[in-house]
């Protein structure tokens, strides 16, 4: 295959980039488009030599001179098509807020699209649909992710009105906002929490009301990603081995990530998958319940004898309702 318009591509592709952020780091454009970092050096080489006013610092990236923009660049009809998923999901994904944001950047995009490629998109808009698992914000709080993404970005402390899941009267937190992520069907945001002089994980339903306030952080925090590692490194957890039946066993695949997998091996018509649980008492003996019948516990014997434990009380609950009635 001749490389030359490849490499067209890409240099284009690294020069809108460019365009797109402050800075732009040398292993980000690696990464991106699956080259070696000379190969990125070398583009860059061959876009300052065509005149492009670029400048670097080592060990931090690439940045174009201030001021510097080539004309807007024309969506193909595939990438105007992506617009499409993302849209659905944010309008179902996100707050109100930022929704309704994105809704109005969707349509500054769609605006330099070529008729046919608009007819092309609209044809196939309405047969997309997204469906959240479950209420993500609560209602009292229709903006949390906007408000918690303007809080990072200018670094000011925001009031949370908080309700853990078995409490019954909220309670105020000032925190400082980490970031935010999406985990398990759920928003979170990580923050250190001044009530707990710690750092803290904050699920976005249970944040009943969230203010912004003009006091800045006091504390100069790592990337979320940090804090995150650190949080699973440090959870005591329990090796746990079962055998699951092959017909069972694609029905688990998201679950069982959550619930710590490790491993999986093929033995005959069953699957053996090994866990560090971090929740072996309620959390992984609870969920091995839904699919009990098609699999073995191997180990430990402190699992055996909870999920029997809650068996027996769920027959004995059986019995009680049945005599009563």
């Amino acid at each position: 295959m001749n490389e030359t318009p490849k490499r067209f591509d890409r240099i284009i592709a690294i020069l809108i980039q460019l365009q797109s952020k402050r800075i732009v780091k040398a292993h980000e454009l690696a990464e991106r488009f699956e080259v070696s970092l000379r190969t990125i050096y070398r583009d860059i080489r061959t876009l300052e030599a065509s005149g492009v006013p670029l400048y670097s610092e080592a060990g931090i990236g690439y940045s174009l001179l201030e001021g510097y923009r080539l004309p807007p660049v024309m969506f193909t009809r595939e990438e105007a098509s992506s617009f499409i998923a993302a849209e659905k999901l944010m309008q179902k994904f996100i707050d109100k807020e930022l929704g309704s944001h994105y809704a109005s950047a969707t349509f500054k995009l769609k605006a330099v699209l070529h008729n046919s490629d608009k007819d092309w998109v609209s044809s196939i808009e309405s047969n997309v649909l997204m469906q959240p698992a479950s209420q993500l914000f609560n209602e009292k709080s229709p903006n949390t992710l906007a408000l918690l993404f303007k809080s990072i970005a200018e670094k000011s402390q925001v009031i949370l009105q908080y309700k853990t899941a078995d409490a019954e009267e909220t309670i105020e937190r000032t925190i400082e906002p980490v970031g935010v992520f999406h985990d398990n069907n759920n928003w979170y945001t990580l923050g250190y929490c001044h009530l707990r002089n710690d750092y803290r994980q904050f699920r976005a339903d249970r944040i009943q009301e969230i203010y912004t306030t003009e006091i800045p952080f006091t504390i100069v925090h790592q990337p979320l990603e940090t804090y995150l590692k650190k949080d699973k490194s440090i959870c005591p957890t329990t090796k746990v081995r079962i055998l699951v039946d092959k017909k069972i066993g694609k029905y688990l695949e998201y679950e069982k990530k959550y619930h710590g997998l490790v491993s999986e091996q093929i033995i005959g018509s069953n699957i053996e998958m090994t866990f560090l649980s971090p929740d072996l008492e309620n959390g992984f003996a609870r969920w091995f319940l839904m699919f009990g019948d098609y699999a073995i516990i191997l180990e430990p014997e402190r699992l055996k004898t909870r999920v029997s434990a809650l068996l027996d009380k769920m027959q004995s609950d059986i019995k009680k309702d049945s005599t009563s009635t």
